[in-house]
C-alpha cells in the first residue's frame, strides 16, 4: 500500500480517541454531561471573551441547531448562560457560570488523566503536539 503510514497514523488516531471517549463515559456521566455537553464546556475558555454561538459552533464543528441543544442542557445544568457581546448586543455568546468554570476543570482534569498520553515523555509530547500543530495548520 502506497499510504501505509499516513494509514496506520489515522488508525492509531482514532484509536485514541476511541480509547479516551470510552474511558470518559462512566466520569462524564457522573459529571451529568455527555461527550457533547463535555466538549462544549472544554471549547469555552475561562479566561478569555465568551465566544459567540457562531465561533462555538465552528470550534465544535457543529452547526446551530445542534449547538442550541447542547448549550440548553448546559443552562439546565448551571454551567452555561447566555449573553451578549458587550461590543455588539445583537451577537449572543455562551458564558460559563462558576459552576461551569468548575465542572470545565474537572473535565479538563479527567480528560488529560484518562488519555493515552498521559503515559508519555515530555519530550515525545512536545515533539508530537508540533507535528499536530503542523498538520491543523494544513486543515481548512
Amino acid at each position: 500500500m502506497e499510504n501505509q503510514s499516513l494509514e496506520s497514523v489515522v488508525r492509531a488516531n482514532h484509536e485514541l480517541f476511541m480509547r479516551t471517549t470510552d474511558r470518559l463515559a462512566q466520569p462524564l456521566d457522573e459529571l451529568g454531561l455527555t461527550h457533547a455537553t463535555a466538549q462544549a464546556l472544554w471549547c469555552i475558555e475561562p479566561n478569555e471573551p465568551a465566544p459567540s454561538m457562531k465561533a462555538l459552533a465552528g470550534r465544535l464543528f457543529c452547526n446551530a441547531p445542534n449547538l442550541n441543544f447542547v448549550i440548553n442542557q448546559l443552562i439546565d445544568r448551571g454551567l452555561v448562560e447566555r449573553g451578549t457581546d458587550p461590543t455588539d448586543r445583537r451577537i449572543r455568546v455562551a458564558v460559563l457560570t462558576p459552576r461551569g468554570r468548575e465542572v470545565r476543570e474537572r473535565v479538563v482534569q479527567l480528560t488529560l488523566a484518562q488519555s493515552p498520553f498521559a503515559t508519555c515523555d515530555p519530550e515525545d509530547l512536545a515533539q508530537l503536539a508540533e507535528i499536530l500543530r503542523r498538520a491543523l495548520g494544513g486543515v481548512r
